[in-house]
């Protein structure tokens, strides 16, 4: 009997190094193509927000690579707006950046819940055949109701109008909150002015309708039943639009094209 247990005891710990060892080994090497997985799926949503793909399109990684052939990655300092051209922006990984603290900084208190932001971001600059930008489409992220929001918000080339939004990840109440991904909600935001004639951000989620954008160029329609994750849309665009996120980039912009 008691050679029994013994023989159990060691039976089912070599079952149990077995089976760490088999799950470990898919995790290392399952990793390089769950990266590129999720390379692809950010890229199709950078695709998506900048009109050069649908919510529908069944894409392969394949036709991604190639719709994404035109957009620019440039990794930048966002303290100062310029680009850093020794980071590679295809192994660059924002997010984790964010929880290092020699990459990121603490945020100041804001109403968007950014706790840490990065040193350096990325950005995508949507160019024609010649060259010359159309867009421009800038990661953000901030607290919804039960969760993180993760997105893109698309600005055309004069970065006074909206002309997409979208958001990859989330974990929204479902017709709720949830309703972040509703096409028709998304398409709502385009052509609203995101910023006041002092370059300050100035767009509001409401409770209700918003009218035209030609008409209320400043405000959105609220997501009915979701006035937390409404709330934290508009917060989390304001914060990124503003001076602790993207500001001195898009600063450094608008200089340019005055310049151009």
């Amino acid at each position: 009997m008691q050679g029994s247990v013994g023989y159990n005891l060691i039976f089912a710990s070599a079952v149990c190094v077995v089976c760490a060892v088999f799950v470990s080994s898919s995790a290392v090497l399952l990793k390089e193509r769950q990266d590129y997985n999720a390379a692809i799926d950010k890229q199709r949503n950078v695709l998506v927000v900048s009109g050069l793909a649908s919510d529908d399109d069944d894409l392969t990684a394949d036709e991604v690579e190639q719709r994404f052939t035109n957009i620019r990655q440039i990794v930048i300092d966002l303290a100062t707006g310029d680009a850093v051209p020794d980071v590679d922006p295809l192994t660059y990984d924002q997010r984790r950046a964010t929880t290092d603290p020699a990459l990121s900084h603490a945020a100041p208190s804001n109403a968007a819940q950014v706790l840490r932001v990065p040193n350096r971001a990325i950005v995508y600059e949507v160019r024609d055949d010649q060259d010359r930008a159309q867009l421009y489409v800038l990661p953000v992220e901030g607290k919804g109701l039960w969760s993180t929001l993760y997105g893109f918000i698309a600005l055309d080339v004069s970065l006074e109008t909206v002309q997409g939004l979208t958001f990859y990840e989330h974990g929204e109440t479902p017709g709720l909150g949830g309703e972040v991904d509703n096409p028709r909600w998304k398409a709502s935001w385009r052509g609203r002015r995101p910023f006041d004639d002092a370059f300050e951000p100035d767009l509001t989620v409401i409770k209700g309708r918003a009218g035209p954008p030609a008409d209320d160029p400043h405000r959105v329609d609220g997501l009915s039943g979701a006035t937390m994750t409404s709330r934290g849309v508009a917060y989390l665009i304001e914060f990124w639009l503003g001076d602790d996120g993207f500001g001195p980039y898009l600063d450094r912009l608008r200089a340019e094209g005055a310049d151009s």
